[in-house]
């Protein structure tokens, strides 16, 4: 593996004050949103049901001037999280930025999955992310602009073993994303979504990530370096810049260059 090069990060003026709500903010990728929007001066607030990791979060980013906010939601409750967003409309105002990022790959084989797993799964990976947006839209409108980031994966486009739910919701919010896109456009909404590769993260390590599965994932990149966390925050910081005013739409993707 090739020594990882420093990195300078970018200054987005335009973040500055942002109102900004992040979905599953509390570990992982979502926990480098986070961070990286709150360092840019924006207001950020972040959902989650992972209490304790959480609460760690908040407490390692409580030295920064502008300090991210924790709200505890299961955004599989549908009263749930329409009462969460309509919370957070009332106490800081329209929300200009959201991250749509929570989601869990758990495996599961094609002959163990019951109807009740299978609209679980969607409703973990997929449904929160259209009423989220959903319940950000009419203030975004009002506005005349505002930034939906959509996450999505490069597995469906891999074709991978065990994760037929997860890839199929994974492939329903790229459409998801164009559509919304579409219907929002005309009031100076952009909808975007990132794909990220396979990215190092503490779970993937945990439950999944062995010497030879690590071994085939840099064989199949470009680039012989892990995907981190804050390489996908990275480019939400730019889509949700105005920097990328015309960026609309459309996929991009942060996965050293595997699919």
């Amino acid at each position: 593996m090739t020594t990882a090069a420093v990195v300078r990060h970018t200054t987005y003026p335009s973040l500055e004050h942002k109102r900004v709500v992040v979905t599953g903010g509390g570990s992982g990728i979502g926990a480098a949103m986070v961070e990286a929007f709150a360092r840019q001066g924006s207001q950020v607030l972040f959902l989650d049901i992972a209490e304790a990791d959480s609460r760690a979060l908040e407490r390692e980013l409580h030295g920064l001037p502008v300090k991210p906010r924790y709200l505890p939601c299961d955004l599989t409750d549908m009263q749930g999280l329409k009462d969460t967003f309509g919370g957070i409309e009332k106490q800081i105002g329209t929300v200009q930025v959201l991250v749509n990022n929570a989601a869990n790959d758990d495996r599961h084989r094609l002959e163990e999955v019951t109807p009740g797993y299978w609209d679980d799964r969607i409703a973990v990976n997929l449904r929160h992310l259209f009423f989220g947006a959903q319940a950000v839209a009419p203030g975004m409108r009002a506005a005349g602009s505002g930034v939906i980031i959509n996450l999505g994966s490069i597995s469906w486009r891999l074709g991978l073993t065990d994760l037929a739910i997860y890839q199929t919701a994974k492939a329903g919010i790229e459409g998801l994303t164009r559509a919304l896109a579409r219907e929002l456009g005309a009031c100076g909404v952009r909808v975007v979504c990132v794909v990220p590769g396979a990215v190092s993260t503490l779970r993937q390590s945990r439950l999944w990530l062995t010497p030879d599965a690590e071994a085939d994932i840099l064989k199949s990149q470009c680039l012989l370096a892990r995907v981190e966390p804050r390489d996908v925050a990275a480019m939400a910081l730019f889509l949700a810049s105005d920097d990328a005013r015309m960026c609309t739409g459309h996929e991009y993707f942060v996965d050293a260059g595997w699919c």
